[in-house]
Order: structure tokens, then sequence, then C-alpha cells
């Protein structure tokens, strides 16, 4: 079994920040890439920004110089560092990780993708 938790999520006001964190767990042999999506309210979920084990990042261009994406794979971590946040900013955030675990009760490796349950953020004076 392997979850994903987010947390640092809460009410802020424009041009205000936040950071979102991402903590992993459970059988886990190796985390790939990893990456923050959010949806917003009548919106489709889409992705904010990317990162690769070997710190490769992608943004969508809406957050790009605002948002900083990072992880600390000691600690199976992920981070999302929120500035200059804008209402249009306000959405569940999710994270969402490729990794390789353990089939239960086996020693056979499996590869798969794994989501959080979403952590509210809502920019908004």
């Amino acid at each position: 079994q392997v979850h994903l938790v987010e947390s640092g999520g809460g009410l802020v006001q424009p041009g205000g920040s936040l950071r979102l964190s991402c903590a992993a767990s459970g059988s886990i042999l190796r985390i790939y890439s990893m990456g923050w999506y959010r949806q917003g309210p009548g919106k489709q979920r889409e992705l904010v920004a990317a990162i690769t084990r070997d710190d490769s990042t992608d943004y969508a261009d809406s957050v790009k110089g605002r948002f900083t994406i990072s992880r600390d794979n000691a600690k199976n971590t992920m981070y999302l560092q929120m500035n200059s946040l804008k209402p249009e900013d306000t959405a569940v955030y999710y994270c969402c990780a490729d990794i390789n675990t353990l089939m239960p009760r086996t020693t056979i490796p499996v590869r798969d993708d794994y989501w959080g349950q979403g952590t509210q953020v809502t920019v908004s004076s």
C-alpha cells in the first residue's frame, strides 16, 4: 500500500504565499516523477508543475515565475512554494507520483501512479 498525503493548504489573501507538501509512505521502492495538479470550481483538473527524480522541472504557463516545485528524495516528499497568489489560483491541489512498489503480500515490484486526497487553496480578500 502506498499513500500520498498533501498538507499546507488554506485561505490566503491575493499576493500572499503558501507552501504545499506531499508526503509519500508505504512499501515504496522508488519514486520517479512527481507532480502537482489542481482543479478549480467548474474546471477540469490541470497540471500545475512536475519534477523528475533528477530535479528537472516543468510548469504551467499560468504559474511560471510564481510557483516553485521541489522534492526531497530521502524523505519521499514533494513541495510546491506558491508566491504572488491570485484568486484564479483557488482550487483543490492534488499531488501525483509515479511509484515503484511491491504488490501486496508478494515481493513482485509493480509501478503505478498514485494520487493524494487533495488540499484546498483559497485566494480571497
